[in-house]
């Protein structure tokens, strides 16, 4: 056989097990988005339930305050970016860490007037080749199987934080999921809450009465207790948001990989076909050509 035969050969077996792998891949990524939208369609009703009772106690008395409600001269900035912990998942990280470096260099002369807290290897090497001062030393991970545990902590920091002083403004950058092919790059301010768009201050409801509801110890302590909480949620609903489009992401770049790798081998077969047929028309002249001579 030809040694461009025998190379032909090789890349069809190559080819071939690389489209089983990503076959085997979009099939893994899409039984985990079947499970990340179902935790997104489970976690929705809660953020909504949440804002709604946050307005009603903000409606209640318009003399209510707190930190986390009101925005402050801007001294240090901490930006959020979420990623995943693998790659081979489309422009599902790039199209973040653009925004995200782009509204950066647009609002900061100097690295030192922002932090960067990573989520996912990914951003986190992002920030180390960027030379971002990270909030923290290590990988902050985002497993397929994401908990709301995992991120207590760093959620924690957020808070603290701005309580302290110590930050300012906190914004998030993630891919927020619409549908399997369809997501979009968002960048929403975490604290303060002053234009969250979620929250009503002058809310009822909708109803055509007005209740009247009583709050245990007070109204003030209630919101205290529940604009933490509020935060927290919030920011794990943006994590699970960017985790389906992470799987999305990867379904469909390992769908687009095993419709080429298949496009590729019928190629390389029709290539073969051809180097097979010329190596036979060769044989044949020349056994003819042999036989001729003997006559």
């Amino acid at each position: 056989m030809p040694s461009s035969m025998r190379d032909i050969k090789k890349r069809i077996n190559a080819t071939a097990k690389t489209s089983q792998i990503t076959k085997a891949m979009h099939m893994v990524s899409a039984a985990k988005l079947k499970k990340a939208e179902r935790a997104i369609k489970s976690f929705r009703p809660l953020t909504k339930r949440l804002s709604n009772v946050l307005s009603r106690v903000l409606s209640s008395d318009h003399d209510l305050s707190h930190p986390i409600l009101e925005a402050r001269e801007i001294n240090k900035t901490v930006y959020v970016i979420i990623s995943s912990d693998r790659g081979l998942a489309g422009p599902y990280n790039n199209s973040v860490f653009k925004k995200a470096e782009k509204y950066i260099n647009e609002h900061h002369q100097s690295n030192d007037e922002f932090e960067v807290a990573a989520l996912g290897f990914k951003a986190f090497s992002f920030a180390k080749r960027r030379g971002y001062r990270l909030i923290h030393d290590e990988v902050i991970q985002v497993r397929d199987d994401v908990q709301f545990i995992d991120f207590q902590q760093i959620s924690d920091t957020f808070i603290k934080g701005y309580l302290s002083g110590k930050f300012d403004e906190i914004i998030v950058f993630y891919n927020h999921f619409i549908n399997t092919l369809q997501h979009e790059v968002k960048q929403t301010t975490l604290i303060p809450l002053e234009h969250n768009p979620l929250l009503d201050y002058d809310s009822n409801d909708g109803s055509t009465y007005t209740p009247i509801y009583y709050y245990e110890p007070n109204a003030h302590k209630v919101l205290q207790d529940l604009l933490p909480m509020y935060v927290v949620n919030l920011f794990y609903g943006m994590i699970l948001e960017a985790k389906a489009t992470e799987h999305a992401s990867r379904m469909t770049a390992m769908k687009s990989a095993t419709d080429n790798a298949e496009e590729l081998i019928s190629d390389l077969q029709l290539k073969y076909n051809r180097a097979r047929q010329d190596a036979i028309t060769t044989e044949l002249t020349d056994i003819i050509g042999g036989a001729e001579a003997l006559d």
